[in-house]
């Protein structure tokens, strides 16, 4: 059986939304444990010129609704992004998975071809459907998530690669 659109999208997003959760409790397991005020967190990042751990999960929640809407060709809601707690993070994840849910199996199977444009810097790109999701959508998902993952890990939260794969 071949996979579908969907079957690459939506459960994919949904799943990796899940396991950033996951990595969201444990820093706050760990935030808890050793006295850290959990905005530290919030507000840490990797590199001066680099988002925070908040805004690699506003940018994952953007790629996964942004990434899902465009192959759907529906349009994505929209969240601010004013999340500055643990709670508002934890909410943007849930908003982004409830979202998803919502998306029709019948708006993205079949739709390989469907072209998708999307503003860059540079100015326009233009995909297939099934180009961006592959080589655009998936990979700059991905990056935030471990981005987020890489920024709880190099601030002392006991992460591991299980803990950013997950169960099977």
């Amino acid at each position: 059986m071949a996979l579908s659109m969907y079957d690459l999208s939506v459960p994919v997003f949904t799943r990796g939304l899940g396991q950033l959760a996951h990595l969201l409790d444990k820093g706050l397991v760990h935030a808890t444990a050793q006295g850290i005020d959990p905005a530290t967190l919030v507000d840490a990042r990797l590199a001066p010129d680099m988002l925070t751990l908040a805004g690699q999960i506003q940018r994952a929640s953007d790629a996964s609704k942004l990434g899902t809407a465009r192959i759907a060709g529906i349009t994505a809601p929209s969240f601010p992004d004013e999340e500055k707690t643990w709670d508002d993070l934890l909410a943007r994840i849930a908003k982004t998975q409830d979202f998803l849910a919502t998306v029709d199996r019948a708006l993205i199977d079949g739709q390989e071809e469907r072209p998708v444009t999307i503003k860059a810097r540079e100015g326009e790109a233009h995909f297939t459907a099934q180009r961006y999701l592959l080589q655009f959508a998936l990979p700059n998902f991905f990056f935030h998530v471990t981005t987020a993952y890489d920024v709880l890990r190099h601030k002392g939260v006991p992460v591991g690669k299980m803990d950013y794969l997950g169960r099977f």
